[in-house]
């Protein structure tokens, strides 16, 4: 199991204040040093905390994969060709959310994530598609011939009543194993913890989880290091 490591709140904490510290360029290569396999970050539309400066220089400064989370927006298509990330996750966007809402509808915008993917996979950049956990999405994943895709955990981790949690659990363990047998590198990703992240890492077709906002909370606390680390054995366990 792959730990991504998304660094974006490191940016929210330095806008909070206005300074230029603390730089996710650090958070990124000490998230390095204590094992992460990959970074994340996400560019939105309206800088909310990532900049274009981070990207860059995180691109420049760490040795393992970057994978840019990004919506299918001209601007940023077009930024992300001139960079080549490792990975790049087109996931929707909208500009009042706090965080992302869901997963991309690809039934909806087929066409115009098409065109993203096809231009994105031109420059050699692998394309993972954050989806819901529906066949009918991984599907339409496969049509438009992306490599990864990346199930929302969203509804999962926000769930509370046990029957709740068991059906989310059972839809993304169902759909992983469809996706897995259509060929697909599956990750997954959204509101995942330090306490709900066991059952999640179990589903042996799951290869990669991606986690940011526990990861930078706990790192308040014990240091980001720690932080990358005790998550990264709770995978292992």
């Amino acid at each position: 199991m792959k730990l991504g490591v998304n660094i974006d709140h490191i940016a929210t904490l330095r806008r909070a204040r206005g300074t230029f510290y603390p730089d996710p360029v650090v958070g990124a290569l000490l998230c390095e040093y204590s094992g992460a396999s990959s970074i994340v970050a996400h560019l939105r539309e309206d800088r909310r905390h990532i900049k274009e400066r981070d990207i860059l220089l995180i691109k420049k400064a760490i040795k393992i994969p970057f994978n840019l989370e990004m919506s299918i927006n001209k601007d940023i298509v077009d930024f992300a060709l001139k960079i080549k990330p490792d990975q790049a996750t087109l996931v929707p966007e909208k500009r009042q959310e706090l965080t992302t809402e869901g997963g991309i509808d690809l039934i909806k915008n087929y066409k115009k994530v098409e065109f993203a993917v096809k231009k994105l996979q031109k420059k050699g950049i692998t394309v993972s598609l954050f989806i819901n956990p529906s066949k009918a999405q991984v599907e339409k994943a496969k049509q438009i011939g992306a490599e990864h895709i990346e199930f929302n955990t969203g509804e999962y981790s926000e769930a509370k009543a046990k029957s709740s949690i068991k059906k989310e659990l059972k839809q993304i363990k169902d759909t992983a194993t469809f996706a897995k047998k259509m060929g697909f590198f599956v990750a997954a990703g959204h509101g995942l913890d330090y306490e709900n992240v066991k059952a999640i890492a179990s589903i042996k077709e799951i290869e990669e989880l991606n986690i940011g906002h526990s990861i930078i909370c706990r790192s308040i606390f014990v240091g980001i290091a720690a932080a990358v680390k005790e998550m990264r054995s709770l995978l292992k366990k």
